[in-house]
């Protein structure tokens, strides 16, 4: 059997969450970040859907640029519980799988696993994915770099719009492709250093400065140059890059912090009684699951969400680590009645840290 690496990437993940509970946003323009007001300072697009980077929002941009750039959009508040409890669940459904599972992000994952038919593999992930009504592309490598970046080739494949700074696909229209020793220099060579995992646009300037301009310039740089600008770790490391060479294994799974529970509610709640029981209802089941899986509480939060999408999380750090599901239900109780709760209620969400004894 044969080592491969497979790279999930979730597509447009929190806008693709939000179309899951509000389906008639599909197809429109979606800016998440901050509180959802374009008009909050300082605050940027965290997450911007296909429709919206067709008019140039992308993310880390200010909000209020973004507004400009694309008037029609529909702003949307971060909601970080939520997508925290997709990403859960994502992770959950590649852990049924074969093979081991190195988790990146909320949105982003890595897979080690020995098959003859890692493309087979590939689109069974696609199609569980798209049972719950979210989308992904799969970069397959014969190790992480070259997994990575075939992620991208990948989602070039499919979108209504894609970002002109995105490599070309010599795939099908599966988003899925591979990226091996066989096809690195073919698919890569010319392309700028900045096309490398790694390499940011800091770094291609100073190898710029060197004459080193493409992937195939960086492959055939001299190491001991390369080691005198960027030291005697990351210079080497660089020409590897050049070369597509990377991890073969993937590191050991990353240990949960914590475990969260949200609900939209099909209509807002008003009443303090119905929003006090739908707290106590979330954080019973986010105690329950978290003791019964050999953990301690040591933190517990709380989201609101309004039904004019403001969003806010409050916090509590235990005196004492808990296993003790009503002290925790009760701290939860307590941390919603910080809230000032004079407007009704769409969304509510309960996290808890997990802690030692």
């Amino acid at each position: 059997m044969t080592r491969w690496l497979l790279h999930v990437d979730l597509d447009q993940f929190q806008a693709a969450v939000e179309f899951r509970r509000h389906p008639e946003l599909r197809g429109q323009p979606i800016i998440v970040g901050g509180s959802g007001d374009p008009a909050e300072p300082r605050k940027v697009v965290s997450c911007a859907s296909y429709p919206a980077r067709a008019f140039g929002v992308r993310a880390g941009m200010p909000l209020r640029t973004a507004a400009r750039i694309c008037p029609d959009a529909v702003f949307l508040p971060q909601d970080l519980a939520g997508y925290a409890e997709a990403s859960e669940e994502i992770m959950a459904l590649l852990r049924t799988f074969p093979g081991r599972v190195e988790v990146l992000g909320f949105d982003e994952a890595f897979l080690a696993v020995d098959t003859e038919d890692p493309g087979e593999l590939a689109r069974e992930i696609r199609s569980a994915i798209a049972e719950l009504e979210l989308t992904c592309a799969v970069g397959i490598g014969d190790n992480k770099t070259r997994a990575k970046l075939a992620t991208g080739f990948a989602k070039a494949v499919g979108k209504s719009a894609p970002s002109a700074d995105e490599p070309p696909t010599a795939d099908t229209g599966t988003g899925i492709f591979r990226l091996t020793r066989d096809n690195w220099v073919e698919l890569m060579a010319h392309r700028p250093t900045s096309a490398l995992w790694g390499i940011g646009a800091r770094i291609a300037k100073r190898l710029s400065g060197l004459g080193i301009e493409t992937v195939a310039d960086l492959a055939a740089a001299d190491r001991k140059v390369l080691a005198a600008e960027f030291g005697p770790n990351t210079g080497p490391y660089l020409w590897v890059l050049g070369h597509g060479a990377g991890d073969t294994d993937i590191a050991e799974p990353r240990e949960p912090l914590g475990h969260s529970r949200s609900e939209t509610f099909p209509q807002d709640l008003t009443e303090r009684a119905e929003i006090d029981a739908a707290v106590v209802r979330l954080a019973t089941q986010v105690a329950e699951e978290t003791v019964a899986g050999g953990r301690a509480v040591g933190r517990v939060s709380v989201t609101v969400r309004t039904k004019t999408f403001f969003t806010r999380s409050k916090q509590r750090k235990l005196s004492t680590p808990t296993t003790d599901v009503d002290e925790i239900v009760q701290t939860a109780l307590e941390v919603l009645h910080a809230f000032e709760l004079d407007r009704p209620i769409r969304l509510l969400g309960v996290r808890v840290e997990y802690a030692m004894l």
